[in-house]
C-alpha cells in the first residue's frame, strides 16, 4: 500500500490548495507548516516543461515574515551578514541569515516593500519565530508577523510569454529579484523576477488568500497557448543548476562559506549583524568542506533520492551526498554534496554509497549543467 499524507487542521492549506487538487496533484510534503504539491503523476512531462516551456507551480508555502515599523531597515541590517547599502524598494536581494555561531539556518530573498517595511521570503524554518524574539530583545520599534502573501510561480523560458499576456511586455524589463506591486482583474499582487529555476520565471504574490483559485485559473488561461501546466520546484533541474535546498542539502553545523555564499558576505561593513564574530573567526580559519556536484557512474537511478549517501576516498568518510538523481541533459547521475577540500583538491575520485550500491563519481563544480542564458 502507497503511504499517503493525512490532511488536517494542524498543517495548512494554500490558497492554491483546491485548484491544485483540480489539477491532478497526487503527491505532497509538508513545508513552512504548509502542504506543499510534489508532483501530478508525470515527473518526465513535469521536468520538461521547466526546461523547454512552462510550468506553474503553487510555492505559497514560500511564507514571508514581514518587519514594519520605523526600525524595519535597521533590523533588516542586523539579521544577514549581507551589505545592504544599495537596497532600494523594488529591487529584492538574495541573503543568507545565520545564527550567533555562524551556522546557516535560512536563505530567504529579501524584499524592501517601503521605507518601513521589508519581507523575507524564507525557505522551510520558523524565522518568524526567531526574528520576533530579536527584535523583542533588542526593543526596536518593529512589528514581525506572517502576512496575507502566497507565491505562485510561473518558470520556464516561455514564462515570460505568459506573463506578458497578464501584465504587458514591459513587466520583462524587470531586473532579476526586481518588483511590482500590480493589480490583475481586481486581485492584489506583487511581481517579481524570480522563482526557484535556473530556467528563468517570475513569481505572482498573492495579497490576498480569497483570490488563489481565480489566480491560478488566469494564469491557466494565459499560458495555454505555450502548453503551460502544474507542477512544483523541480528535484532534478534544481540538481543540475546547482539550487541549495535549505534543510535538504544543510545540516546543523553548516556555515554559509561552506555553501559558496562568501560573495554575500559582508565582514568589513560598519553594520553589526547576527553571527559577525563567529563568521570572522569560521573566515580565518579557513573551511574544510565544501558543496559540490557529482558525476556519478553505471545505470540509471530508478528514483530520485533525498537520503544523505556516505561518501568515500581511498577507504576514508570524505562526505555525503544530500540528493541525487538520473540527468537528462548530462545522460548520467548527477548529486550534490559536501565534500572535504582535501577530497576536493585532490582530484581523486570518490566512491558514493547508494541504495543501488557502491557507485564511482567524479567531483565537479556547480552548477553541474552551466545556464544556456
Amino acid at each position: 500500500m502507497a503511504l499517503q499524507l493525512s490532511i488536517g487542521a494542524r498543517v495548512r492549506k494554500s490558497p492554491f490548495f483546491e485548484a491544485t487538487l483540480a489539477d491532478g496533484m497526487v503527491s505532497a510534503s509538508v513545508y513552512n507548516h504548509m502542504y506543499m504539491p510534489t508532483s501530478y503523476g508525470d515527473p518526465i512531462t513535469e521536468y520538461n516543461r521547466v526546461i523547454h516551456g512552462v510550468a506553474m507551480w503553487d510555492v505559497g508555502v514560500q511564507r514571508q515574515v514581514a518587519i514594519k515599523g520605523p526600525d524595519a531597515l535597521k533590523f533588516a541590517r542586523y539579521l544577514t551578514p549581507r551589505n545592504l547599502d544599495s537596497l532600494k524598494v523594488g529591487q529584492g536581494r538574495y541573503v543568507p541569515i545565520c545564527n550567533f555561531e555562524g551556522v546557516l539556518i535560512n536563505d530567504p530573498v529579501l524584499l524592501q516593500i517601503s521605507d518601513s517595511e521589508v519581507w523575507l521570503s524564507i525557505a522551510d524554518s520558523d524565522v518568524v519565530l526567531w526574528a520576533g524574539g530579536i527584535a523583542g530583545a533588542l526593543g526596536l520599534n518593529v512589528r514581525v508577523f506572517e502576512p496575507d502573501v502566497s507565491p505562485l510561480a510561473i518558470q520556464g523560458p516561455k514564462a515570460g510569454e505568459v506573463v506578458a499576456k497578464l501584465f504587458g511586455d514591459g513587466i520583462k524589463n524587470l531586473s532579476y529579484f526586481g518588483f511590482e506591486e500590480r493589480d490583475l482583474n481586481g486581485i492584489p499582487l506583487l511581481i517579481a523576477k524570480s522563482g526557484w529555476s535556473k530556467q528563468g520565471g517570475f513569481e505572482l504574490y498573492l495579497r490576498d488568500k480569497r483570490y488563489g483559485s481565480e489566480l491560478w485559473q488566469l494564469v491557466r488561461e494565459a499560458g495555454e497557448e505555450y502548453d503551460i501546466g502544474p507542477g512544483a520546484p523541480n528535484y532534478v533541474e534544481r540538481l543540475e543548476s546547482g539550487l541549495i535546498s535549505y534543510g535538504a542539502d544543510t545540516d546543523d553545523k553548516i556555515n554559509p562559506f561552506e555553501l559558496g555564499m562568501d560573495k554575500f558576505i559582508d565582514l568589513d561593513q560598519n553594520s553589526d549583524f547576527v553571527g559577525k564574530k563567529a563568521l570572522k573567526a569560521i573566515k580565518e580559519g579557513g573551511i574544510k568542506r565544501r558543496f559540490v556536484g557529482l558525476i556519478i557512474e553505471g545505470p540509471s537511478f530508478p528514483r530520485t533520492n533525498e537520503s544523505p549517501w556516505t561518501i568515500n576516498a581511498n577507504g576514508e568518510y570524505v562526505g555525503y551526498a544530500s540528493a541525487a538523481a538520473w540527468s537528462p541533459r548530462m545522460t548520467s547521475n548527477i548529486a550534490v554534496a559536501m565534500i572535504s577540500k582535501a577530497a576536493i583538491d585532490s582530484n581523486v575520485s570518490v566512491e558514493v554509497a547508494t541504495d543501488w550500491g557502491g557507485r564511482s563519481a567524479k567531483i565537479v563544480p556547480l552548477p553541474i549543467v552551466k545556464p544556456s542564458r
